[in-house]
């Protein structure tokens, strides 16, 4: 069965391999837990994202737990990424939601990203956003694709507007300590290179 297959079905492909744009977005493997540790300890991720610092051994392995959880129940992907090796540099999410979130209607996905402090400046997370995107459209058949975004976030900012992202008038939203969350919808379906999609169960 393919992905756009399962997702009609409302269900979520079980493991995903996303190639394009020098990069690679793989699943998490729990050799990974230590460097998910050297990625997200980090007080700047504990700012702008869901991440608490200090992140060790033990939240990165409950992590990985809640990851699966959230696959197995058909919310969530959650894939590392990686660019010309096996080591994992960030992680980008695509959340997957119903017709009664933004206008428009239709099923959408949610995106968010992480970047370890040692790779930032490569475009690592606008190319994650950019494959994840045509994923999201072409792989899943989903209708739209959105970021939240606080807009102190200047780095995240620049990342929506470089992958094709506009901001709306929808109310800014708090989730744990990251909002006010302003709403960044994506305009342009299949306006990217088209990345390879790979599923391992087939």
């Amino acid at each position: 069965m393919t992905d756009r297959a399962r997702a009609a079905n409302g269900r979520l492909p079980a493991a995903v391999s996303i190639t394009g744009l020098g990069l690679q977005l793989r699943e998490w493997d729990d050799a990974d837990a230590p460097v998910m540790v050297e990625l997200f300890d980090e007080p700047q991720l504990d700012r702008w994202t869901p991440l608490h610092h200090p992140f060790d051994l033990a939240a990165a392995r409950a992590y990985l737990d809640q990851a699966r959880t959230r696959r197995a129940e058909g919310r969530s992907i959650q894939l590392a990424i990686t660019s010309g090796g096996p080591s994992a540099l960030g992680e980008i999410l695509l959340f997957v939601a119903g017709p009664d979130g933004p206008p428009q209607g239709g099923p959408y996905a949610e995106l968010a990203y992480a970047v370890g402090i040692r790779h930032r400046r490569q475009h690592l997370a606008t190319r994650a956003v950019r494959l994840m995107t045509d994923y999201a459209y072409h792989a899943l058949a989903l209708q739209q694709v959105i970021l939240r975004i606080n807009p102190d976030n200047a780095a995240s900012t620049a990342v929506a507007r470089a992958t094709g992202f506009h901001i709306t008038n929808a109310a800014p939203i708090t989730r744990d300590r990251s909002g006010p969350l302003l709403t960044w919808r994506h305009q342009a379906p299949g306006s990217f290179p088209r990345p390879t999609y790979q599923d391992p169960q087939t």
